[in-house]
């Protein structure tokens, strides 16, 4: 059923968004920002750089591009005992709530390729998803390869998860509205947890959130092959991301690298997929969406016509982006209502 805007294609599965049900061309504030970078030569497309100055390009353009002035009701750094050493987390509490007032949560783990982005880099987006979902948003600064390869990350993703679960009122935060989110390789992540989370039995998570997720790494989709370069994300540098992330020898078929590879997906918690028209991403999202749904889990299925990777930590040179975070919210505060 089609229940969408002008801008988004919005199915509740099992209907899906295909490239044909998509009418918008690039969206002119994406094709200038993807005209700057193809002339500065940063980030996309910058596979040569080493892992720290590919993180100073990541930190600069989101300096450049992501909102800023989101005013929010309070925000706190603090460590978990990780898995590997203290585990930083950033609290964001919606503008919204009061003092101490309780609210669901969300366990958040920022994109980047496991290899770059940080909390930092993602700090609009998660201003603007608090208050737009009312939730207490966690982000996780999770370890980050080549110093940490995987399953590093995997485990402080799974790990801050069954903390926060076990210790919500500690956040003010309701045990029993509690979900997980994530975009691009953070959207791996937040899968990831609830499929570990099912077969270990806990933590209890009632959504997962993926903003553009990287679901299978072990084939190259079509999406993939049409917008592989000059979108933002490209091939090469993916590829030197993975030889970044993983060991030799890593079976990319693993499903804690592509989670669309599980057999068995029964039981997740309902999911609210997004997707851009112009990333290469589109159609693993769109997979594991049907995937999902052909498992009996409750999908909201979203497609950004118009719009590229990393678009939703681009709201202050994309005007959609901001608008496409509060409607994520508020479909979010729904969902946990």
């Amino acid at each position: 059923m089609l229940c969408g805007s002008s801008r988004a294609n919005e199915f509740l599965i099992p209907d899906l968004c295909h490239a044909s049900d998509l009418l918008m061309p690039l969206d002119r504030q994406a094709k200038r920002i993807l005209d700057m970078l193809a002339a500065g030569g940063m980030p996309a497309g910058n596979s040569h750089l080493t892992p720290p100055k590919m993180r100073q390009a990541m930190l600069r353009l989101a300096q450049a591009l992501d909102v800023k002035g989101i005013p929010i009701g309070k925000i706190e750094n603090r460590d978990l005992p990780g898995p590997g050493g203290p585990l930083a987390v950033r609290i964001y509490t919606p503008a919204a709530l009061k003092g101490e007032q309780g609210s669901p949560g969300i366990v958040y783990f920022h994109g980047g390729a496991g290899v770059f982005c940080s909390i930092e880099t993602h700090d609009g987006l998660c201003r603007m998803l608090a208050n737009a979902s009312g939730c207490r948003i966690i982000a996780v600064d999770y370890r980050l390869a080549p110093e940490h390869q995987f399953p590093a990350a995997v485990e402080d993703s799974y790990f801050a998860s069954e903390w926060i679960a076990q210790h919500a009122r500690q956040f003010n935060i309701d045990p029993t509205r509690l979900a997980v989110a994530g975009d691009s390789a953070g959207g791996t992540l937040a899968a990831v947890v609830c499929q570990r989370a099912k077969h270990a039995g806990g933590p209890s998570l009632v959504l997962q959130v993926l903003f553009c997720p990287v679901t299978d790494l072990s084939r190259i989709s079509e999406s993939w092959t049409t917008y592989g370069e000059q979108f933002f994300l490209d091939r090469k540098t993916l590829d030197w991301a993975i030889s970044q992330y993983c060991p030799a020898g890593t079976d990319l078929a693993d499903i804690r690298i592509s989670p669309l590879r599980a057999r068995d997906l029964a039981g997740l918690p309902p999911a609210h997929i997004h997707t851009a028209e112009f990333d290469p991403l589109r159609d693993e999202g769109n997979a594991y969406a049907a995937a999902l749904a052909r498992a009996g889990v409750p999908v909201r299925y979203i497609c950004h016509a118009g719009m590229i990777h990393h678009f939703y930590c681009m709201a202050s040179a994309i005007s959609y982006a901001e608008m496409a975070v509060a409607q994520a919210g508020a479909a979010i505060r729904e969902a946990l209502s």
